[in-house]
């Protein structure tokens, strides 16, 4: 069986990220690079899917115009999209690659899409939360 955990390790840290915890036994990560806006991504290994997921905001009312805003920005996303959580109001950056064939251009380019998502976005977002 192929150790998933230390590929996907060395793929963050060849990317430079920083690695604020990581769990061999929960086959989990939380990076960040501050430089690029990332703070406390998760990275869990599902086998057989890699899932990436980072934390936006949280909504105060469920306020169908701005559903409407994240599903119609999702179309743009190049790799990921928004996604909401199991209690339906924290807004988070979700992606999922596979396992088998991962490849460091792969993280890379879900991350580069989170990193433009919220470079580009990032004003439409505040606003949102602040609803």
């Amino acid at each position: 069986m192929d150790n998933y955990f230390e590929r996907v390790k060395s793929f963050l840290l060849d990317l430079d990220y920083s690695i604020t915890y990581e769990s061999a036994e929960e086959d989990v990560f939380v990076v960040e690079n501050a430089e690029a806006g990332i703070h406390n991504l998760v990275v869990a290994i599902a086998d057989p899917i890699l899932i990436m997921e980072q934390y936006l905001f949280e909504l105060k009312e469920g306020k169908p115009e701005i559903f409407q805003k994240l599903l119609v920005k999702n179309r743009d996303i190049v790799h990921g999209a928004f996604a909401l959580d199991e209690g339906g109001r924290k807004v988070v950056f979700r992606d999922t690659l596979q396992l088998e064939n991962l490849d460091q251009n792969e993280i890379e380019g879900s991350i580069n899409s989170l990193e433009l998502l919220l470079s580009e976005y990032s004003d439409e977002l505040i606003e949102f939360s602040k609803n």
